[in-house]
């Protein structure tokens, strides 16, 4: 196969798939993962694909913002895992904040029903899913409800977040890397992210690892920021301890 076919093909796959990565691609087509670098540099110089750590997405796709429903359905069984593993950290008679995300929607979820915690979040479908719960005290933040993820932002949201002092935030993201942070496609859930960052004495990420490496429009943070990141067995090792080398500790679920 002569590169163009082949760089040809590779944007058919990234379009379909939504991400492409070096390595999938190499066994794909039998080549070097330097030839597929190659590839990707001339896709990306071409503009018809942008380049992340690992491998590259479709352009537009760093302001695309899937429903929940088709969130939700994406890494479902690593979700469920990242939720589990995430149950070790609520603290016993403690206060959270649970941040809206489809894997921290899990976490809610999974909560025990005899569960004894103060609970704040502004995402609905965390709300549902913990209102009939005898032993939260679950507080529902408001605000503009975006369509898209169910979650309240805007003044309302930020006002509320900049009273509280949690013992810890459960945070989601669309994207992650140890180069341009904790990213979103949206600057309003943008803003209510930091808020809630702020508002913790501890921050635990919870995102699967196909979000390693991606980047979205709106950046809310750093992984300097977060004290604990939960994903799941797709973040290579060699991954997982560049991210701890920055402070903050990895489990993979």
């Amino acid at each position: 196969m002569y590169a163009p076919e082949r760089q040809q093909e590779i944007l058919r796959i990234a379009q379909e798939s939504g991400r492409v990565d070096v390595l999938s691609l190499a066994e794909e087509f039998q080549v070097t993962a330097e030839t597929v670098r190659r590839d990707l540099k001339a896709l990306d110089r071409a503009g018809l694909l942008r380049r992340v750590h690992g491998g590259a997405i479709p352009v537009g796709r760093l302001d695309f913002e899937p429903d929940l429903a088709e969130r939700d359905a994406v890494a479902a069984d690593e979700k469920d895992r990242i939720a589990q593993a995430a149950l070790a950290e609520l603290p016993a008679d403690g206060n959270v904040i649970v941040d809206a995300g489809t894997t921290t929607a899990r976490l809610a979820a999974a909560v025990p029903v005899d569960a004894a915690l103060t609970v704040v979040t502004h995402a609905l479908p965390v709300a549902a899913r913990l209102a009939d719960h005898p032993g939260i005290a679950l507080h529902l933040v408001g605000g503009r409800v975006r369509h898209r993820t169910r979650a309240a932002v805007d003044a309302w949201a930020l006002g509320s977040y900049a009273e509280i002092n949690a013992d810890v935030v459960f945070l989601a993201t669309n994207g992650f890397s140890t180069d341009s942070g904790l990213t979103t496609p949206d600057l309003a859930e943008a803003a209510v992210k930091r808020a809630v960052i702020r508002a913790a004495r501890r921050v635990v990420l919870l995102a699967d690892s196909g979000k390693f490496g991606q980047e979205h429009f709106a950046r809310f943070g750093d992984l300097t920021d977060v004290d604990l990141l939960i994903t799941d067995t797709g973040l290579s090792p060699d991954d997982a301890r560049s991210i701890e080398s920055r402070g903050t500790e990895v489990v993979r679920a």
